[in-house]
């Protein structure tokens, strides 16, 4: 058996926020993928989210752009991450950056390796530079360490996905491309998503509904966000799709390592929802193949400390719901807004039969030591 896993980033988040500031003890999906100890691009990815500085550009598969407004506002540039883990799965490199960067001229002169010096056209106002060819592509590279390290075969036998945000819409949208590929579609998928919020007008099929190669579905949800055009996807899914959807106290930022008291800018102090979560994405990913490092191992004891932590400080969670990161609150009937396929609803409306547990995001929040039984 072979896996391959891929970590979608949430909006401005990017690979490097396993140290950013914000988060007492790194964002979650960045930790997750710098813990994994298999080989990169053989077996795992990490894609930087929309509006984050296209800082990947010269990695990818296929030509990008930055866009750091509409990446942010409406999740512009999610398409080209979903389109090079595509290719990253089949192993195949559909576009490579042959051209130098002045970056990467820089990097290599400054290191003294011989190179052309930079060719200039043009007049003074529409001057353009040429700084060469590259002999050995970034896309070469990963391709010769996929065909080294993917000793079972090129296609992988499973698929994880793990993302944040619109990150967790990323895996959505990943796994229906998946289903509508001819190679790729036999090929089963398991997804750990943590808060997945497309943001406006961004309801679309692909991003709301998963189809019958989806294995398994985690979700984790924040009860406490109530920002304006943060309503959160609850997948429509197949009927051998077995989902497991939990609630959780906080905040969006909460659930992956911001333990702010607003959750978004502060001093730590509420740290144990974000604790529960990465240990939850670390017993499923460990369940689903993928070694990682730095775990936090928590026993039920250790769960159940911290889950009384959470209940002693309910009332910091609910004051967490006058915060909004656009400026503006929204609610559904006093709940948070939820969207269960395309359709909006409360919060806790989100419960039913085809749930594992049937009580969905209906959940009693005093969570006992057996209410994450179904996916440990």
């Amino acid at each position: 058996m072979s896996t391959f896993t891929v970590y979608f980033c949430g909006t401005g988040s990017n690979r490097f926020d396993d140290q950013h500031h914000s988060y007492w003890n790194g964002e979650l999906v960045s930790t997750l993928a710098n813990n994994t100890l298999d080989k990169e691009f053989a077996h795992w990815i990490v894609l930087d989210g929309p509006g984050s500085g296209n800082l990947q550009s010269d990695e990818l598969t296929i030509q990008t752009k930055d866009h750091p407004y509409a990446g942010v506002a409406f999740g512009t540039g999610w398409e080209e991450n979903v389109n090079h883990a595509v290719n990253m799965i089949k192993g195949d490199v559909a576009w490579k950056r042959q051209k130098l960067t002045q970056e990467n001229f820089d990097r290599l002169k400054e290191a003294g390796i011989p190179i052309h010096e930079v060719e200039e056209e043009g007049r003074f106002w529409w001057r353009t530079y040429d700084y060469g060819n590259r002999k050995v592509t970034q896309q070469d590279l990963q391709q010769g360490i996929i065909r080294m390290f993917r000793k079972d075969g090129i296609l992988p036998t499973q698929v994880n996905l793990v993302g944040w945000s619109r990150g967790g819409i990323s895996c959505h949208m990943l796994a229906n491309a998946m289903l509508a590929d001819p190679e790729l579609k036999h090929i089963p998928v398991n997804i750990f998503a943590v808060d997945p919020v497309p943001g406006i007008l961004n309801f679309q099929l692909e991003k709301v509904t998963l189809g019958n190669n989806v294995k398994e579905y985690v979700g984790l949800y924040a009860r406490d966000e109530r920002s304006k055009g943060f309503a959160c996807v609850i997948p429509m899914t197949a009927a051998n799709t077995k989902v497991s959807i939990y609630p959780m106290f906080g905040r969006h930022g909460t659930l992956v390592g911001n333990a702010a008291p607003d959750g978004n800018k502060g001093t730590k102090a509420l740290a144990e929802p974000g604790e529960i979560v990465r240990h939850l994405a670390e017993v499923c990913l460990t369940r689903w193949d993928v070694s990682l490092d730095k775990m936090l191992m928590l026993d039920d004891r250790a769960i159940e400390q911290r889950q009384k932590a959470i209940l002693a400080q309910e009332s910091d969670y609910i004051n967490m719901q006058k915060h909004s990161y656009t400026l503006i609150t929204e609610n559904e009937k006093g709940e948070r807004a939820v969207s269960l396929g395309s359709k909006g609803m409360g919060f806790s409306e989100v419960n039913g039969p085809y749930l594992s547990p049937a009580t969905g995001l209906s959940a009693d929040l005093s969570m006992d030591r057996t209410l994450y039984k179904h996916i440990r």
